[in-house]
């Protein structure tokens, strides 16, 4: 079944005096989907969230939302997203039901009318519905912005790092309730500095310093990975690091949690010579396993060929 494009952006770029922020984004995003941005911060990712709600105005290129251009027909576009942005920017001295009544006035409906929508997250707030908006826990904050954002229904909604700082089980429940919102027919652009929720996406766009580095779905990129990555390890894991950057055919090599992740190129060296290798120069307690590459280090591997 062919889908329409709801977000559709050409050569964007965008300066802070003599920063780039954004240089020549190109993408589309279609009907129905969850296309994730994902980077570091300072990346460019709020930026383009910021083009994209005609919240700024881009230097150069194009932007459309729902088929309007983000400069000329802003208030249309305005009309048909949500936007939750990175930092909480309710009004934290009003209260829940405050701050859903006003901005559900503000898009002349009701709460009652699109209840349905939000009925799911609507749930857990409920509760707390006369507590100020300032003394929530930060999960429930969240839940209430994004309920905010979809109380007049929109066609796209733009998700700005939503669980950044939250705890692993509202981050959980959030990309679920996200999950629920596409199956409505909803277009969700998120963004997120974290790789694990790229796999939640149908689709991907990895970012660095203003420009993307790859759009696909996450099995596509994963399936690109160029080299042979293994998960290595000693007594002295510095020291290693270190040894391991030296090493004829190791082509990149960065500390992951409790080990190095190592790509080395195919046929180059076997994991077992490696591991001969490093205790030949006084490494002890090595252990050399292959993996498969995660989002990180699909990541990694891209912004390295963009460097070089």
């Amino acid at each position: 079944m062919m889908r329409g494009e709801a977000v559709v952006v050409d050569s964007l770029c965008k300066s802070y005096g003599s920063v780039d922020a954004l240089t020549g984004v190109t993408f589309s995003a279609y009907e129905g989907e969850i296309f994730g941005i994902i980077g570091p911060d300072g990346a460019g990712k709020t930026t383009l969230f910021r083009i994209l709600t005609t919240l700024l105005v881009p230097r150069s290129g194009s932007a459309t939302v729902c088929g309007f251009d983000t400069v000329r027909d802003y208030r249309e576009i305005r009309q048909r997203v949500g936007y939750m942005p990175g930092r909480f920017s309710l009004y934290q001295d009003l209260t829940v039901r405050e701050n859903l009544d006003f901005f559900a006035k503000v898009f002349n409906t009701s709460v009652e009318a699109n209840r349905a929508l939000i009925e799911d997250i609507y749930v857990q707030i409920e509760p707390f519905a006369n507590r100020r908006a300032g003394a929530l826990s930060g999960g429930m904050k969240q839940k209430l912005a994004l309920c905010c954002a979809l109380i007049h229904r929109p066609e796209v909604l733009f998700l700005d790092e939503p669980t950044t700082g939250v705890d692993p089980v509202s981050r959980k429940e959030f990309w679920e309730m996200l999950m629920r919102l596409k199956r409505e027919g909803i277009t969700i652009l998120v963004s997120t500095p974290y790789m694990d929720e790229a796999s939640l996406c149908d689709r991907i766009a990895f970012i660095k310093c203003g420009r993307f580095l790859s759009v696909d779905s996450p099995a596509a990129i994963s399936s690109l990975f160029d080299g042979v990555l293994l998960s290595v390890r000693s007594d002295s894991m510095y020291r290693l690091l270190l040894d391991l950057r030296r090493i004829p055919g190791v082509r990149a090599c960065y500390a992951f949690g409790d080990s190095h992740h190592v790509t080395v190129e195919r046929g180059a060296i076997a994991p077992s010579d490696l591991a001969s290798d490093l205790e030949k120069v006084g490494h002890s307690g090595v252990a050399v396993d292959r993996i498969e590459p995660l989002m990180e280090d699909c990541f990694m591997s891209l912004a390295g060929g963009a460097e070089s």
